[in-house]
């Protein structure tokens, strides 16, 4: 009995000496992001700059910070620069929190993001690009190279997030001359246009978030990420395409990046990851844009995957590996679905002594190993267009190559460099077709390191193949591969020019009645498995050059072909067997 009044007694004790939360304790067990979430209509509450400052400072580092409360106007008008780089600043000398852009046209020139600094867009708030250039400056500290003016951009900072469900809109049509950088495949940027701003440029960061946000007109670059670890870009959406070069993400030298659930439409590479990027990963994405996606060149980019990624109306090759002073390894694109594009996979190698090489800038050190080694892609589903076409939202012509004209895989390996240890396994790709008997003829493709379309850029135009067309290639493997076309074509479905040790099964292909179906030219030590000829052609394999041996066909289909087997060009008949 005793101890039954006694816990009552303590029941009674506790709770008299506990007093009803005040409306200010009550805000103060709040989380900020709900604070943010739900707004000025909450239970009648205003942000403001001293709001939950409590004795003993328990929210340092937790503040919110609404720009309205540093003197912004967000009236579409009126400057606001200078009031939100002041919140921002107070943010990051309070231990870092919340800035608060609330709905409104907030007009801005250059903003610097800080350490420890949410940036966060309420869903009708909007950061608008001032029309000014005088209003832009180079961000403290970013490097010159593609140019430095800059909208937002942080610094050897850490720890920044970005999100909200406003917007970031760099008014950069107001930007457009008609020139580009000139940053292209032997340009080298002279003449170009480099004093516009980027949207956002983030430098020698670590651990920073963006996501849900809506990023668009930029003047340059969308996003570019220098150097930077431990980067987070979630359900991000960019629609960039009112000036030149307006890529979407623009990836260098980074580390430990991951990219989720993002859409970007842009006029230039949508992710570009040049130099040495470590530890990449794109997942569950969809682009479309006029020149590429995943565009690689130089550095070491090593240990990237790309998965379940949706791609459209893209031409100037969506998957694009240009590389010449480079160590380019572990590789791997999966479950991608391409339709109308140009140019679907394109790898270009030259290692570090090609005067050709326009990007090759640094061939000093005789002694550095170059390589492109272990790419993989799987289950990919592909529709190849005739050209490229101009996308109707893009303001000014975008004109086509003559190489990009009836384009197919390529992998080009030149001098005596070669791609190591390429698979392409469950590959479907249906190609319109149109290749002539002149690009079937061409045997001598020039020995140059550039863009694809580059490499296809004399007469005539375009690949000797409509599927694919490799050279130089050591452990090339193509398992259930698939190649077809809409209309007629005159090339054969595969080129393999100094091939060695290939593995081919399940190949099925469409033929032409003019040519052979299967190309194969001083290559060695091929095994063929169990393919499928499904429309009629003159010859199933042509085997080429004196240096043809070790090719052996095993099993199959292949009675459609008028001939099984010819050899050519001083290529001796043991080089090649059917079994």
């Amino acid at each position: 009995m005793k101890r039954s009044t006694q816990k009552e007694n303590n029941n009674s004790e506790n709770s008299n000496s506990v007093n009803p939360l005040s409306r200010r304790q009550w805000l103060e067990r709040i989380s900020v992001p709900a604070l943010a979430t739900v707004g000025a209509g909450m239970i009648g509450f205003k942000a403001s700059a001293q709001t939950y400052h409590t004795p003993g400072d328990k929210l340092s580092g937790a503040n919110i910070y609404n720009v309205r409360d540093w003197g912004a106007k967000g009236d579409g008008t009126t400057l606001d620069t200078t009031a939100i780089q002041s919140a921002i600043d107070a943010c990051f000398n309070d231990k870092g929190g919340t800035v608060l852009i609330p709905a409104g046209d907030f007009i801005c020139g250059t903003v610097e993001l800080k350490s420890n600094v949410t940036l966060h867009l309420s869903a009708q708030g909007r950061l608008l690009g001032s029309t000014k250039r005088e209003d832009y400056s180079a961000g403290k500290g970013v490097p010159p190279g593609n140019g430095n003016i800059v909208f937002l951009y942080a610094v050897n900072a850490d720890n920044i997030t970005i999100e909200g469900r406003g917007t970031i809109d760099g008014s950069g049509n107001t930007f457009y001359n008609g020139k580009g950088d000139n940053t292209g495949p032997g340009q080298g940027g002279v003449g170009g246009n480099f004093d516009r701003p980027h949207l956002i440029v983030f430098y020698q960061c670590n651990n920073f978030l963006v996501r849900d946000i809506f990023l668009t007109r930029s003047a340059y670059h969308c996003f570019r990420i220098l150097k930077c670890r431990q980067v987070q870009l979630h359900g991000i959406r960019i629609y960039n395409r009112v000036n030149k070069n307006n890529d979407g993400f623009h990836i260098n030298d980074s580390q430990y990046v991951h990219i989720t659930d993002c859409d970007i439409q842009c006029q230039d590479d949508a992710c570009a990851l040049f130099g040495s990027n470590k530890f990449v990963t794109i997942t569950n994405c969809s682009f479309s844009t006029r020149w590429s996606i995943f565009r690689f060149g130089g550095g070491e980019s090593q240990n990237i995957t790309v998965s379940n990624c949706l791609i459209y109306d893209t031409y100037g090759c969506p998957i694009k590996i240009s590389a010449g002073r480079a160590k380019i390894e572990n590789l791997s694109f999966s479950n991608i679905v391409m339709q109308n594009v140009t140019g679907p996979i394109g790898i270009g190698f030259s290692g570090v002594n090609n005067s050709n090489n326009a990007s090759n800038t640094n061939n000093a050190n005789s002694n550095y190993q170059s390589y492109v080694r272990n790419i993989v892609f799987n289950g990919i589903r592909a529709t190849v267009v005739p050209k490229p076409l101009n996308h109707p939202d893009i303001p000014f012509d975008v004109h086509p190559y003559d190489g990009e004209v009836n384009s197919c895989i390529t992998l080009n390996g030149i001098n005596n460099n070669f791609l190591e240890n390429i698979s392409f396994t469950d590959v479907h790709v249906v190609y319109a077709g149109g290749g002539t008997k002149e690009q079937a003829a061409k045997r001598d493709v020039p020995q140059i390191s550039a863009e694809y379309f580059g490499v296809w850029g004399t007469a005539p135009f375009g690949p000797p193949a409509y599927g694919m067309y490799a050279r130089n290639v050591k452990g090339l493997t193509l398992h259930n591969v698939r190649f077809e076309y809409t209309d007629a074509d005159a090339r054969p479905a595969v080129v393999f020019d100094n091939v060695q040790d290939a593995s081919v099964t399940s190949l099925t292909a469409k033929g032409t009645e003019g040519t052979e179906l299967l190309r194969f030219i001083n290559s060695k030590d091929v095994l063929v498995t169990a393919p499928r000829l499904i429309t009629p052609a003159a010859t199933f394999l042509l085997v080429e050059g004196a240096a043809s041996e070790g090719i052996t066909v095993s099993g199959g289909d292949f009675r459609k072909a008028n001939k099984a087997v010819v050899f050519q060009k001083n290529a001796s008949s043991k080089a090649a067997k059917l079994s």
